[in-house]
């Protein structure tokens, strides 16, 4: 189905609609005011502040001729209906990541994280080496969207739990709070898999409507006070090594608008990406450190543990495949994913052990 065109013809589309009777692009001139949705509660640690990053960098690079009007997750429209909102033209961009929106189209999983998948850099590899870029045109485009990388979280951990995780049968009947395909990873393991916005997160661990969650990592885990509740943190997970956050324009709206400020919009994203990965690898250190002189047991799930998220993450991964589009960026993600492990493992990841061991880190 071609849901770009469904969308053009529902009310919310209406606006939409009109701009694509344009021949060209007719460059918007003077000041414009754009309104940017987020799938994240206002104030919440690093995911927000890369939305707001990239609403002040746009405002300042254009020196005030693009005004973005940032409205955190439910101000405007919730934070789950993001991607809909802007697909329609009923707001201009978002921030979030598109795991949130798999039920669109499975490829998401590839512009935002698949278990056991790329890493921060080697991500931005792909997307702009190694065909990324080109098959987000492909894909966003079907929805009149068009996407940009601006933030990722590095690895994020494994989680809080209100007990050891000793076994895969562990995993049996536990409510744990997890999105994406990492979550359908969990659901295999026996879970009950609830994908619930970060703002309402502490709430439902609080209340017990949860057993255990995953955020990111331990800065932004502190700060939403996950160690009130529970003082079992894994910190490694195999979910999201390194995910993505898009900012993403309606298409409509970033082709009417001036060269100068379409390249805005992509050296705002462009520079909040690297921003925001430094911003949540600065702070998670000395983060882990405050929550374990606060009592809280940092743990390493064991190799069968390990394995059970491995061999199921091969058949979430796989479930798909029988989608040209997805397929089409499997293949592609996984050899550009292959190249960079190659030289990666040779080279930074022998020279860490070896820095580590020499230098006592």
């Amino acid at each position: 189905m071609d849901r770009r065109s469904f969308l053009r013809t529902s009310a919310l589309g209406g606006s939409a609609a009109a701009a694509a009777t344009l021949a060209a692009p007719a460059y918007a001139q003077g000041k414009r005011t754009l309104t940017l949705v987020t799938t994240w509660g206002r104030g919440l640690a690093g995911v927000h502040d890369a939305a707001q990053y990239c609403a002040d960098a746009i405002t300042a690079i254009t020196d005030g001729q693009l005004t973005v009007d940032l409205k955190a997750a439910g101000e405007l429209v919730g934070a789950f209906e993001v991607f809909d909102a802007v697909s329609a033209g009923q707001a201009d961009m978002y921030h979030g990541v598109d795991y949130y929106f798999l039920g669109q189209h499975p490829a998401l999983s590839f512009f935002s994280q698949v278990p056991f998948g790329m890493t921060f850099q080697e991500y931005n590899n792909w997307f702009h080496h190694g065909g990324g870029r080109e098959l987000a045109d492909e894909l966003y485009t079907i929805f009149g969207l068009k996407c940009f990388s601006a933030g990722n979280t590095g690895p994020q951990s494994g989680g809080w739990y209100a007990k050891q995780m000793n076994s895969p049968e562990d995993f049996q009947g536990l409510k744990f709070r997890m999105p994406g395909q990492g979550g359908q990873v969990m659901g295999k393991l026996g879970a009950s898999v609830q994908n619930l916005p970060g703002s309402e997160v502490y709430q439902a661990l609080a209340s017990g409507a949860i057993d255990g969650t995953e955020w990111i990592g331990p800065w932004a885990d502190e700060k939403a006070g996950f160690q009130e509740i529970t003082k079992i943190y894994y910190t490694a997970g195999f979910h999201e090594p390194g995910p993505n956050l898009n900012l993403t324009v309606n298409l409509e709206v970033f082709e009417s608008l001036t060269p100068a400020h379409q390249a805005a919009i992509q050296n705002a994203a462009g520079a909040c990406n690297i921003w925001n990965m430094s911003q949540f690898m600065a702070n998670n250190a000395a983060a882990l450190t405050r929550l374990q002189a606060g009592g809280v047991q940092v743990m390493e799930f064991p190799d069968s543990v390990w394995d059970a998220f491995g061999a199921a993450a091969q058949e979430v991964i796989a479930e798909p495949m029988g989608d040209e589009l997805y397929k089409k960026c499997y293949d592609s993600y996984m050899a550009s994913l292959k190249s960079s492990a190659s030289w990666s493992g040779r080279s930074e990841a022998a020279f860490s052990v070896q820095r580590n061991r020499i230098m006592g880190l």
